[in-house]
């Protein structure tokens, strides 16, 4: 498993954002503005400590190889004694967790929400512009829209001194109205994806997995409102025994209401949080039964919609459906499992989550 969280020690006395140079490594970091005052340059190494130095600041970590996180962008808090790794420059799965609040409570949630929020807008955005060229930057919660008002005009500086950074945000839409179109329409709509759950096509059934009366047809207002600005929507569905057999109902519901949507992922279950607490309840082995998948797959792939498997190792999906299963589990939690040493297509599969136990996992699993 990759750290995202680095022993630290720091001549400053508050919060900053530093980018790591480590000159002459392995990593070659591609900068688009040149060198700033965020970074500080390698000075020291040995006895399991690297030191960096700028003109004004000295920062030590501890335990880590400086080729692991040349050019990485960090948020360092003192009083922790911890260097968050924000932006890894050589990873593909960079994002900010921008609250930890949420309005529903979803029944496999991954992060159980929290009452308490602290404002980490400014680092974000700092660590946003000293991103590698190219970057994708994932914009998660808890719920990221309970702040909108400063989410969608960070969103907004950033892509406008950055015109080569995308970003992909997770939100359950709930929070939108007619005021934010103005705004949401200043957003490059090539640049900004909104991955918004939708779990099924019934009000009842959505309403009872994320926990919250009301939340399907506030989610169809706020759909209506990214249709309004031309946004770029990916929808998201978990895989669980609550909504397996609907699925194909659930693809027809999204053709004919949803139809701005450009792609449609369906994701296994991840072991952890309340998913893990109720993983006997909710797991859908769909090595075993693959068939409302496939058929909703093939429901919605003749409307035009791309869909796409998350999640799924690729030994565990019938072979007509294997090019739709990418690697998708986030390169710092995922694991392959000595089943998959010497498969043809470890590659090119996501694996398992590092968490996810070998007895709670597929009946149907191995190499390729």
């Amino acid at each position: 498993m990759i750290p995202l969280q680095i022993a630290a020690s720091t001549s400053s006395a508050g919060p900053f954002i530093a980018r790591l140079n480590s000159e002459g490594r392995a990593f070659e970091l591609e900068r688009t503005q040149g060198r700033t005052p965020f970074d500080v340059d390698l000075e020291f190494v040995g006895s399991g400590r690297l030191v960096y130095r700028s003109a004004s600041i000295e920062l030590e970590l501890k335990s880590v190889d400086a080729d692991d996180v040349d050019g990485d962008v960090v948020f360092v808090n003192p009083a922790r004694g911890i260097a968050h790794r924000l932006v890894r420059a050589g990873s593909a799965h960079n994002t900010f967790l921008i609250t930890e609040r949420c309005d529903q409570l979803c029944v496999m949630c991954s992060q159980p929400p929290k009452r308490g929020h602290v404002d980490m807008f400014p680092y974000f955005e700092a660590a946003a512009l000293l991103a590698p060229k190219g970057a994708v930057l994932g914009v998660s919660g808890g719920e990221p829209t309970l702040f909108k008002g400063q989410l969608l005009p960070f969103l907004e500086r950033v892509l406008g001194q950055r015109p080569d950074l995308s970003f992909h945000v997770l939100t359950n839409a709930q929070h939108f109205d007619v005021d934010d179109v103005s705004a949401l329409w200043r957003l490059p709509r090539d640049r900004v994806t909104w991955g918004v759950p939708l779990y099924s096509s019934d009000s009842e059934v959505h309403d009872g997995i994320v926990g919250k009366v009301g939340a399907f047809h506030k989610l169809a207002e706020g759909l209506a409102i990214l249709a309004r600005s031309g946004a770029t929507l990916e929808l998201r569905t978990v895989l669980m025994t609550r909504n397996v057999e609907a699925l194909p109902a659930l693809a027809r519901f999204v053709a004919s209401h949803v139809p701005f949507a450009t792609s449609w992922a369906i994701m296994q279950l991840e072991n952890i949080g309340y998913g893990r607490l109720n993983w006997a309840e909710l797991f859908h082995d769909h090595s075993q039964r693959f068939e409302p998948v496939g058929e909703a797959i093939d429901l919605a792939r003749s409307r035009g919609l791309d869909v796409w498997l998350y999640n799924f190792p690729r030994c565990t999906v019938p072979s007509d459906y294997r090019q739709l299963a990418p690697p998708t589990i986030s390169d710092w939690k995922r694991r392959y499992p000595a089943a998959c040493d010497g498969c043809a297509e470890k590659a090119e599969c996501s694996g398992l989550f590092e968490w996810q136990t070998d007895d709670r996992g597929f009946t149907r699993f191995g190499l390729l």
